[in-house]
């Protein structure tokens, strides 16, 4: 299978650069082929607008998803655009690894969101969730929290982590109808110590086989 890590981190010594690491080794010795978008290595754009485009729609107003109609039919999407979506394509499974920042996705991931699953190329009218293109892809959440799992628990401070990802895991991967798991979460990274980080990392390994491993008579 063809597994596309999406990693947003700025930092290679970081937990999440720890998480993907384990999954590129996973997953190859495996035998999965494995492609990663490292969005800050690669300098990657999270501002959407007119340089998205090698053609005009509509000179006079800007309308982004209209644009990206066009766009997407004219076969006239940037560069970097193009090819993230052939990432995105050749894909069976995408695993977005993050650290959660101000409860949701770092600005990074977030803008790779809005710009490389484009209105035509990700959904369209009548294509979502259960109809949606990406129907036969899995999506996985792979995050890091600075927060204990105490605190992201029901009637603590910040909620479930299940209500915080609502809009990533919902009206992001389901929206646009992949098979979603139950996200993986870190916890309190930055604060355990190094048995806590091993057993997560373990634990990640073990995910990634199961998912996997179920996969392959389904894709």
């Amino acid at each position: 299978m063809n597994v596309l890590l999406v990693y947003a981190h700025p930092e290679p010594t970081s937990f999440t650069a720890a998480l993907r690491n384990v999954a590129i080794e996973t997953l190859t010795a495996a035998g999965h082929s494995v492609e990663v978008s490292d969005l800050y290595a690669e300098n990657f754009n999270p501002v959407a607008g007119r340089h998205d485009f090698t053609t005009v729609h509509d000179a006079s107003r800007f309308h982004y998803q209209n644009e990206q109609g066009y766009a997407h039919t004219h076969a006239a999407f940037a560069p970097d655009l193009v090819r993230e979506q052939e990432r995105v394509s050749k894909a069976d499974i995408i695993v977005w690894l993050f650290p959660i920042w101000w409860g949701g996705l770092p600005a990074i991931l977030k803008g790779w969101f809005d710009r490389v699953m484009a209105f035509g190329f990700a959904y369209a009218d009548g294509r979502r969730f259960d109809s949606g293109f990406f129907k036969h892809k899995i999506g996985l959440l792979c995050l890091t929290t600075g927060g204990t799992v105490e605190r992201f628990s029901a009637g603590n401070v910040y909620g479930p982590v299940e209500q915080v990802l609502y809009p990533t895991q919902h009206l992001m991967v389901e929206y646009l109808g992949m098979k979603s798991y139950p996200p993986f979460v870190a916890y309190a990274a930055p604060r355990i110590d190094e048995a806590g980080r091993k057993a997560y990392l373990a634990q990640w390994r073990e995910r990634l086989m199961e998912i996997t491993e179920a996969a392959v008579p389904a894709l």
